[in-house]
């Protein structure tokens, strides 16, 4: 009896110490980890405490709460195989780990938090005169904690705090900065009277102590000085034809300071410092007084082909240093060029005496310089049967710009002839052989309602443009049958012909019929194609179609998924379904909906109030939920996942997961259901044996105060 009190006051002795243990201060460490781990169990897969303990700790199921913030108690019970936990548990938890989970125990309401972090904690600007402008210096609002850090309001406060401003930096009123990402703010000194300057940036937030602050300080200086500002930091040129001046660019330099500005040097240097000339009148020996300006003229003259670069320097006594114009461009040789679209006209037959009929020929300026045009006209033998319409190509022709010349065929003699279209300027000499033939023979004329070029709206890529209608006429006196009509070109590709024009139709007299063509550009930038129709006759007409492809601007969404696989282990069949919670996470800078998520095999999603609503679930930037994911096994191995698919084309992620379904022992040993193998008492015995032991103890005493009395 003596030994079996001992041992029970051992045990209640051991008690108490957890007790001791309880109350002792918690550890660093990560509650919400410890919560995943509580709830979903190890890393690398197997059973939970929640299964035995409930889901909240606060239940205090099996003295789970002796291990609030003790991860010894934890450790003890795993080594000691208290209830099974060794058996489940040895070598799969970290100490880091360990001191997560009791620090979850110790805090089961735990929830996901900002932090904030605002460093350094105070800027102090240089000595600057009164009315002149120092910075901007910048601070970094970071967000340690794990849930967004809402911004509310970034303000000066103090003393002196219109001395100070806020403008640049990334962050702003009302924005928010995700878990693990920070932001810049930055402040600016402009003193407004002489001697030190303070004040307070103070950014609120909803982190913990709800604001954080930067200390700001200065110093104003009573002696007047001159400060430098630019119009430009930079000109560049463009690009230049060698042996050609540019336009002239003007620098306006002025002094916004309190006192003269006064420059020393006004120089060019550089690589290419000498194709350059100076001029206006910023000059060394001409102050610039106070709110005052004057101008720095460029003019730019290569005589070399390829990229050019210098740099215009200005020292002066500015306080806030020396200025410098960085100058750039790209020069290229003159190189006139001139195209002709199309280049051949067919007339095909013509009846003698009928109306003239008549085909465009476009002239365009590809080249590099203007085209002067020297003479446009016709030659050859059969020039009488050919004569050139009213033009609007004028005496030249600027770059990149396109004019037409009109040619009509009346044919005088029943016989082929034909002719040249001669164009001679300081481009390449151009011809276009024109062709036709003359019959008294009733024939057809085939007119197009236009010459095209036919140029489309800019459109996105994979979309398509307004369709565009031409019409084909026949104004002759016999019927017409389209042979050919096809695109061709560079990029046929991107355009789409229709109407009711086809190879193979005919037209008949005074009849006409369609040609419609439409953009849908396959690639961004510019696109071209050529539609060309031929008639039975020999008639042929070009149509040059233009557009230009608008890349789309697609954000792919980002999302963590923390575990991407699970193994869910041996599972008895029949028994509850094990759940494991996965979370997602969105890792990127847009929103991201997920618009379902299939299961394959025995999984299935879970409802929980604590996890992802309903699908389509949308996630902000940085924020996350829980998706809580069940598996009811089958006998032997079991695999399948999880397929979450976004609203983004394309874009879906999945969660691989497997699990193994044994059947129930018949002969099953009795289960410690207080222990689970979850107890987390700190020896080998379940807090039931105390009572138990007691009790025997009791019975044992009272029986043998019976024998004693009854053999008394």
């Amino acid at each position: 009896m003596t030994g079996l009190l001992a041992k029970v006051f051992r045990l209640r002795w051991t008690a108490v110490l957890l007790v001791g243990v309880m109350g002792q201060g918690a550890n660093a460490a990560d509650a919400l980890n410890g919560k995943s781990l509580y709830l979903n169990g190890p890393v690398s897969g197997g059973a939970t405490c929640a299964s035995c303990h409930t889901a909240s700790p606060a239940n205090n199921v099996s003295g789970i709460l002796a291990a609030a913030n003790q991860p010894s108690v934890i450790q003890n019970a795993i080594a000691t195989n208290k209830g099974g936990m060794g058996s489940l548990f040895n070598g799969k938890f970290s100490a880091a780990e360990l001191a997560d989970l009791a620090a979850f125990i110790g805090n089961p309401n735990v929830v996901a938090a900002p932090a904030a972090s605002l460093a350094p904690a105070s800027l102090t600007f240089s000595g600057t005169s009164i009315g002149q402008t120092a910075g901007p210096l910048s601070a970094t609002l970071s967000n340690t904690g794990n849930a967004a850090l809402n911004i509310g309001t970034i303000s000066l406060s103090g003393a002196a705090a219109g001395d100070f401003s806020v403008a640049g930096g990334s962050c702003a009123n009302g924005g928010a900065v995700a878990a693990g990402a920070s932001c810049t703010v930055q402040a600016s000194f402009k003193p407004t009277a002489a001697g030190a300057r303070a004040a307070s940036l103070t950014i609120t937030h909803n982190a913990t102590g709800g604001s954080s602050v930067v200390a700001l300080s200065g110093t104003g200086n009573a002696t007047p000085q001159a400060t430098i500002a630019l119009s430009a930091a930079s000109v560049n040129f463009g690009t230049l034809l060698t042996g050609s001046p540019s336009a002239v660019s003007t620098i306006t330099v002025s002094n916004s300071g309190q006192a003269a500005l006064t420059f020393s040097s006004i120089a060019l240097g550089g690589a290419n410092a000498g194709i350059f000339t100076l001029g206006g009148t910023c000059a060394v020996a001409t102050p610039v007084p106070a709110a005052g300006s004057c101008t720095v003229t460029l003019q730019a003259s290569p005589v070399a082909a390829g990229a050019f670069s210098a740099s215009l320097a200005l020292a002066s006594n500015a306080s806030n240093g020396n200025a410098t114009v960085g100058l750039s461009g790209t020069a290229a040789t003159p190189a006139p060029a001139l195209t002709a679209t199309p280049s051949a006209i067919a007339f095909g037959t013509q009846t003698i005496g009928a109306a003239a009929v008549a085909q465009t020929v476009t002239l365009a300026n590809t080249g590099n310089v203007v085209i002067t045009f020297n003479k446009i006209g016709l030659s050859a033998g059969g020039a009488a049967s050919f004569t050139l319409g009213a033009s609007d190509c004028g005496a030249t022709l600027a770059v990149g710009a396109s004019c037409s010349v009109p040619v009509r065929f009346a044919p005088a003699a029943e016989s082929a002839v034909s002719a040249t279209l001669a164009v001679t300027s300081n481009a390449t000499a151009l011809q276009v052989g024109i062709t036709g033939t003359g019959t008294k023979q009733a024939t057809a004329t085939p007119v197009l309602s236009e010459a095209g070029p036919i140029v489309f709206a800019d459109t996105q890529v994979g979309s398509s443009a307004t369709a565009h209608t031409t019409t084909l006429s026949n104004s002759g006196n016999a019927s017409l049958s389209i042979a050919t009509l096809t695109l061709g070109g560079n990029q046929p590709g991107d355009f789409v012909l229709g109407g009711t024009c086809v190879a193979g139709a005919a037209v008949a007299p005074g009849s006409s019929c369609t040609l419609t063509t439409a953009f849908k550009p396959v690639a961004a930038g510019a696109r071209s194609a050529d539609l060309l129709l031929v008639t039975d006759g020999g008639a042929q007409f070009h149509l040059a179609l233009n557009g230009n492809g608008v890349a789309v601007v697609i954000t792919t969404p980002s999302l963590t998924i923390a575990p991407q696989s699970f193994d869910y282990g041996s599972v008895v069949i029949g028994s509850a379904a094990p759940t494991r919670r996965f979370t997602l996470t969105n890792s990127g800078a847009a929103a991201v909906t997920l618009a379902s998520a299939t299961f394959t095999g025995p999984f299935a999603a879970v409802a929980d109030n604590t996890g992802c609503a309903a699908f389509p679930v949308t996630l902000a930037p940085g924020a996350s939920c829980d998706l809580v994911v069940s598996y009811t096994p089958a006998n032997g191995a079991s695999s399948g996942s999880v397929v979450l698919q976004s609203t983004v084309a394309g874009s879906g992620w999945t969660i691989a997961l497997s699990g193994q379904g044994t059947a129930a022992a018949s002969n099953a040993a009795p289960v410690n259901k207080g222990g689970g193998g979850c107890s987390a008492s700190d020896d080998v015995n379940d807090p039931m044996m105390v009572f138990l032991i007691i009790s025997a103890a009791i019975a044992i005493g009272w029986r043998r105060r019976q024998t004693k009395r009854i053999g008394g």
